[in-house]
């Protein structure tokens, strides 16, 4: 399995792909995404790396963890440019009608938001449509909070795991404390937290996301922020993330020195390279 977590800044978007034999990233089977934040520095976007890198034209798998603009902000870029999306996960509490009341009430809707609405009053599956079909031995399972017991839509976030062989990764979009505590209530998902590998850290690092009460059931080899330049005070929790991560965190393809945190701001994309029995991480600036 090749996963790639993308620099898209305060944003976020990550593909995975497993392996449909040797070969680069392009050459790889079915295409799963989480989130589809762009890159409004670099100009970089999920659609255009999708049709013109990878020369795909369908998305099999797309998981949007939050219903949020960085988390959606080239869905209208993937639609308009002819990709389709097979298989949407998202929470699906609220409704799309009572989502767009929640989404107005902050402002106009993006284009981005509009298809986004309009994908989210699709069935969570196409009819006939196996859930794990095509994905190769990697597996994955959803968690979310209920409207109403939530109405924001960080504590209504949408939390992925995805396995292969024995890795898992943690994507949990923007979960606040109050979400993950009411998630802590689940024996399944705590279940589920066990054994993971690697957290994608909640809400970009901000202090509103981090709960230390998970790390009760695990105990990650390393953490990813994706974010940008430091923008808020509430992204200081480096040096807490670093605390729950076992030993000296995880090498680097090409480095010396072993890591507890990544960031996309100051390591830029990250490519987790998942074999049978181990994985390599590889970071864009070395």
């Amino acid at each position: 399995m090749q996963l790639k977590i993308f620099n898209v800044e305060h944003g976020a978007c990550a593909m995975v792909q497993p392996p449909a034999g040797l070969g680069a990233l392009a050459t790889l089977g079915p295409l799963a995404v989480i989130d589809c934040g762009d890159n409004t520095s670099t100009g970089w976007t999920p659609s255009t790396y999708i049709r013109n890198h990878l020369r795909r034209t369908q998305i099999d798998y797309l998981f949007v963890t939050n219903a949020d603009q960085d988390h959606v902000s080239d869905l209208d870029g993937i639609v308009s440019s002819g990709i389709n999306v097979n298989v949407l996960y998202r929470n699906p509490t609220p409704d799309a009608a009572i989502l767009r009341i929640i989404k107005e009430a902050g402002g106009p809707l993006t284009s981005d938001m509009e298809q986004f609405l309009a994908l989210h009053g699709r069935p969570a599956l196409p009819a006939g449509f196996p859930t794990y079909a095509g994905l190769k031995g990697i597996t994955y399972a959803v968690f979310y909070n209920q409207f109403p017991d939530f109405i924001d839509t960080n504590n209504l976030s949408l939390a992925v795991f995805l396995r292969y062989a024995g890795f898992k990764i943690l994507f949990p979009g923007d979960l606040e404390v109050a979400g993950w505590q009411k998630l802590l209530e689940n024996p399944a998902f705590v279940a589920e937290l066990r054994g993971t590998n690697i957290l994608v850290v909640s809400h970009h690092g901000r202090e509103s996301g981090l709960c230390t009460d998970i790390f009760d059931y695990f105990t990650p080899q390393a953490v990813v922020i994706s974010d940008d330049s430091h923008q808020y005070d509430t992204q200081d929790t480096v040096a807490t993330y670093s605390y729950y991560v076992s030993g000296d965190g995880i090498a680097i393809q090409g480095s010396t020195t072993r890591r507890r945190v990544l960031t996309t701001r100051s390591d830029g994309n990250i490519l987790f390279r998942v074999g049978s029995e181990s994985y390599t991480v590889e970071t864009e600036h070395g």
